[in-house]
């Protein structure tokens, strides 16, 4: 009798993984990187044009668009702001006078 219970057991757990596993994406139709957590990977490179431009809620979606993030956010002189990394986030950094000058990921 204990072994019918582990096997079925057993074969409850497998029908449960196997119902949680989705099917993989081509990525050659998807232009953007993405993670291991399914999230876009941001190129920062891609969103330099922004550099000595003011901040606006338009540049601010244009530069997160251009990098293939997921989010961005402007960082101000006197922000706090969290020591967790995102691959997937875009981070504007500006001067006092809202000017951006420095753009990364994380």
């Amino acid at each position: 009798m204990p072994w019918k219970l582990a096997s079925l057991g057993a074969l409850l757990a497998v029908a449960t993984l196997a119902g949680c596993s989705t099917a993989a994406t081509d990525s050659a139709t998807d232009p953007v990187t993405t993670t291991d957590t399914g999230h876009s990977r941001c190129e920062a490179k891609a969103a330099e044009f922004t550099l000595g431009k003011t901040a606006s809620a338009e540049l601010l979606e244009q530069a997160r668009k251009r990098a293939g993030a997921q989010n961005a956010r402007f960082l101000s002189p006197n922000d706090m702001v969290t020591l967790e990394y995102r691959s997937d986030r875009l981070n504007l950094s500006t001067d006092a006078n809202k000017v951006v000058t420095r753009v990364n990921c994380g």
